[in-house]
């Protein structure tokens, strides 16, 4: 397996870019940890894919270099790097067997047969696919067949790294649970490096040991889930990790008070912040307390989503969620506290204070 330095890494699919809004890929100076478990996590267009692909070596980089274990990679084809790569749709070889398809990335190595044959057994069992190991790959299901890829993926165990480009995407979501268990298992168990590229913040939070959340081509911020879901540097992260996302609500900084409104709440710190930034408080759902005390509310509507309730409601004339458990008790005259140690300040997006 493979610590990868991504030093300063910049692309632009366009001739002679000259500015930052030129770049599909904003500056990645970043180093992952030899057998780490890594998700890049964020919306369509955002860049994950055009990282993935630079660390592959399928995209060369406009700009910065790709070491593996401190050796410069960036120029090396795919194949001289030594990953194995499971693409979004699955590609396989339709005359072959599934067994077959699995041991071509072995036998192609010249591993013995006897190896080759203990560990294309051992993945079929993973992927749920043993009693098919004799039946030509052309007459499967799509989801089977990218079961195939991703075997193909995991049955080598002398790689640097395996790079997943959202690969759950045809398979049912009872096997998706399933197949990312298993990859969990298989990570601790051998240690692979694996990145892992998903708009899905549920395969993202259940794969990963770090998130790397990208947006707009940047990276916003690296973190295990708790962090992101406490603590989220950047308001996308507060948006896009959560169901529903953090609260953001435009705010005035007064030492260690804020105000929302005409609504003053107190602050365990006493956030720094320009003149000029626009500052917003964030609060996740979760964090606020529905009740007959605090601060006043209009509600709007209350979603029973099963083990909890969403009450959307007008907080200092914005717009709030708030998650109680199923059973709470909702109040026709409702208000509500914060609690204090999940308050978050932003400006110009990013995070201010304490350990921001």
């Amino acid at each position: 397996m493979a610590r990868i330095t991504l030093d300063h890494i910049r692309h632009a699919y366009g001739a002679n870019p000259k500015s930052d809004k030129d770049y599909s890929l904003k500056e990645v100076d970043h180093e992952w940890n030899d057998g780490g478990a890594y998700a890049l996590l964020g919306p369509s267009g955002c860049g994950k894919t055009t990282l993935l692909n630079i660390i592959s070596g399928l995209l060369q980089p406009s700009h910065g270099r790709i070491l593996f274990d401190g050796k410069d990679v960036t120029n090396l084809s795919t194949q001289s790097r030594n990953i194995a790569q499971v693409f979004q749709f699955p590609v396989i070889y339709d005359t072959m067997t599934v067994y077959d398809n699995l041991a071509f990335p072995l036998r192609n190595r010249g591993v013995a047969e006897a190896d080759v044959d203990r560990r294309v057994r051992d993945i079929l069992e993973m992927i749920d696919l043993a009693s098919w190991a004799r039946r030509k790959a052309q007459g499967l299901t799509a989801d089977q067949k990218q079961k195939i890829s991703l075997g193909r993926g995991l049955v080598r165990n002398d790689v640097n790294a395996i790079l997943f480009d959202e690969p759950l995407t045809v398979i049912d979501p009872h096997m998706k649970w399933v197949l990312r268990s298993q990859l969990k298992r298989l990570h601790k168990q051998f240690g692979f490096t694996m990145v892992y590229v998903t708009h899905d913040q549920t395969e993202a939070l259940t794969f990963a040991e770090k998130v790397v959340v990208m947006y707009d081509g940047q990276i916003v911020q690296i973190g295990t889930p708790a962090e992101l879901f406490e603590r989220p540097s950047h308001t996308f992260v507060g948006y896009f990790i959560g169901s529903p996302g953090m609260n953001f609500m435009p705010a005035r900084i007064e030492g260690s008070t804020v105000k929302v409104g005409d609504e003053t709440l107190t602050l365990e710190y006493a956030p720094k912040t320009s003149g000029t930034a626009k500052t917003e408080l964030g609060i996740r759902p979760e964090f606020i307390r529905l009740g007959r005390e605090g601060m006043p509310i209009t509600i709007s509507k209350v979603e029973d989503i099963g083990r909890q309730k969403i009450v959307r409601a007008r907080f200092a004339d914005q717009p709030i969620a708030i998650v109680v458990p199923e059973d709470a008790d909702i109040p026709a005259d409702a208000r509500v506290t914060f609690d204090p140690s999940a308050i978050s300040i932003y400006a110009d997006s990013w995070r201010v204070g304490r350990e921001a």
